[in-house]
């Protein structure tokens, strides 16, 4: 008998524990490129779909911050007298601003 099949017959759920890091693993190297940006996406939704909220459809504070409220921690700064958002989460910080009726919100670069 091999060492493998000895593994999985004498300890059978750390043999299933070491097949599930493997997997996990191999889906992570695969997916790598997204999971590189996934940090700004969090941060650049936050602040893109809260300048839409408030300045575009007019919607109160406490609806808007509420509409993009995600599992994730993030942060959020509104200055309504510029008309531009701060969101930070995960590490990373985007902005947004108002352009005006015609043309709505941008991320800031």
């Amino acid at each position: 008998m091999s060492d493998r099949t000895a593994l999985i017959r004498r300890r059978p759920v750390a043999g299933l524990l070491l097949l599930g890091a493997a997997t996990l693993a191999l889906l992570a190297w695969q997916h790598r490129v997204a999971l590189r940006a996934f940090p700004g996406i969090i941060s650049a939704y936050t602040a893109k779909e809260y300048c839409s909220c408030r300045y575009v459809m007019n919607n109160p504070d406490d609806y808007c911050r509420g509409y993009v409220k995600q599992y994730l921690p993030s942060t959020l700064s509104d200055d309504p007298v510029h008309k531009v958002v701060i969101a930070t989460g995960m590490g990373r910080s985007s902005s947004a601003s108002w352009l005006g009726p015609r043309h709505g919100c941008r991320l800031d670069p």
